[in-house]
């Protein structure tokens, strides 16, 4: 369990934040710049102090300013990913690493070697920092976090000074560290791609405030969400699971509430669970099962809600079967077709994004 509450006056706004999880994960922290995301970071770090505010990992109160609790940052146990990596220059890559050991305050669990494995960092120990392509100092980064065995993760925007290659370079890294070590994370970016990769959790924060919290597939969904990324980005993400391969068209089938949708089968594997994104702009409504069409994938469903976007376009929020999805249309369209809570429909799909793989069933645990 992470449970946040913080409140903090600067010049520039007046941090009012507050979120809990109950489950391990990535909550990502998403806003514009200067909406107090990394203000939010070193206040849970420890390294600045909050006016008024409360924070509980697991069973354990790190700051409760009522009670006057306020645990030092270097007894916190939060490893901390800064957007520049921050390694010492005169050490080696193994010696920032096991400077990360060092800093452990109980006995190694997450061990050296497993670290360079997860991280693949086997080629590069002996090279200096300046040695190093930005992608790589990153990874060095996490993996020195990583040994100092925190029970929380910090990274703040830690891709933020990265290409785009470099960016996709890193990314699989993190996957992994959250797959496989399971250690609650904060994940800090203004990047939505980033946040669809890897979050489980999504806090949306505005001039220091909580528009909205949740679980991704309920915060894609948000109105509060167009407001960030725009029109254009706004879209379902959902999970499924895949049920075959088709080694002939390359494309994996994932069953998805009561249907299925087609993807690129790429590194896909036959039970696998996937997160999926269905960009609102890439849905096509009928009222009735279309033929003769080279669009492949089809879905049926019920019409939960109609939303205005602007003066000539309609969010449509249709359930498939436990999966909800969202369409942008024009209003006049909407209108045409008499569309209305409850009405069942069909929904051609465009495009499919496949944003990672996700937890498998039972994989989280308690933070």
């Amino acid at each position: 369990m992470l449970t946040v509450q913080l409140r903090k006056r600067r010049v520039e706004f007046s941090l009012d934040l507050q979120f809990s999880v109950t489950e391990s994960g990535v909550v990502a922290l998403f806003g514009a710049s200067g909406c107090g995301k990394s203000t939010t970071a070193n206040l849970i770090a420890g390294l600045i102090t909050p006016d008024s505010g409360f924070i509980q990992l697991g069973n354990e109160v790190l700051l409760d300013t009522a009670q006057h609790i306020n645990q030092p940052a270097e007894q916190r146990r939060i490893g901390y990913v800064f957007q520049d990596a921050r390694l010492f220059p005169h050490y080696t890559v193994e010696g920032n690493l096991r400077y990360g050991l060092q800093r452990a305050r109980q006995q190694p669990v997450i061990k050296f070697d497993a670290v360079v494995t997860l991280l693949g960092l086997e080629t590069l120990l002996q090279r200096r920092p300046q040695q190093l392509s930005g992608g790589e100092k990153q990874r060095v980064a996490l993996g020195r976090a990583l040994l100092a065995q925190p029970r929380l993760l910090l990274l703040d925007e830690p891709l933020a000074s990265l290409d785009q290659p470099r960016r996709e370079e890193v990314l699989p890294y993190l996957e992994r560290v959250r797959d496989q070590l399971k250690i609650p994370m904060v994940y800090i970016s203004h990047q939505f791609e980033e946040v669809l990769r890897l979050a489980t959790h999504v806090v949306l924060m505005q001039q220091g405030l909580t528009l909205a919290q949740g679980d991704l597939a309920a915060m894609s969904l948000e109105p509060a969400l167009r407001g960030l990324i725009g029109a254009e980005a706004l879209g379902a993400v959902v999970e499924g699971k895949v049920q075959e391969i088709d080694e002939h068209s390359g494309l994996a089938k994932v069953a998805l509430g009561n249907g299925h949708v087609s993807v690129d089968a790429h590194q896909l594997q036959s039970g696998q669970r996937v997160r999926l994104q269905l960009l609102a702009r890439d849905l096509i409504l009928a009222l009735s099962p279309p033929q003769g069409l080279s669009v492949r994938n089809m879905l049926q469903g019920v019409i939960t809600r109609l939303t205005p976007d602007d003066r000539h376009a309609t969010l449509v929020t249709v359930d498939v079967g436990g999966a909800m999805l969202i369409a942008r249309i024009t209003t006049s369209a909407a209108d045409e077709m008499k569309l209305h809570d409850g009405l069942c429909i069909w929904i051609l799909v465009k495009a499919v994004t496949l944003r990672g793989h996700v937890f498998a069933s039972g994989d989280t645990r308690s933070v």
